[in-house]
């Protein structure tokens, strides 16, 4: 079963054609979007978790700033979960209509 996301080919050299990009190089510039802003959303839900704690640790029992506190640790789990349900049903399609071979996460123009 391959790796989903981290199967991208990622050889420049394959891609092009006399050291011409072709539109196979695509597949790669969209695996790589993939990955940077999947690792940027896990960054920012991080950044948003860390803020929200300290938040809610320097709030010293007021109401207001608990208030704020628990609402960005609220905005930050929505995100998580939606982040994650997202990545579930992109996997439930794959599996169900597609074989269940990861092709969903891989962009191939080739057919």
């Amino acid at each position: 079963m391959p790796v989903l996301a981290q199967n991208i080919t990622t050889s420049w050299d394959k891609c092009m054609v006399d050291d011409v990009p072709t539109l196979s190089c695509l597949e790669i510039v969209f695996g790589n979007i993939l990955n940077m802003s999947t690792a940027f959303i896990i960054l920012i839900l991080f950044i948003m978790f860390v803020y929200g704690a300290f938040q809610y640790l320097t709030s010293f029992g007021n109401a207001e700033k608990v208030k704020k506190a628990q609402g960005t640790i609220r905005y930050a789990l929505i995100g998580f979960i939606l982040f994650v349900s997202a990545y579930l049903i992109l996997n439930i399609i794959d599996i169900l209509f597609l074989g269940g071979e990861g092709k969903i996460f891989r962009f191939n123009l080739e057919q």
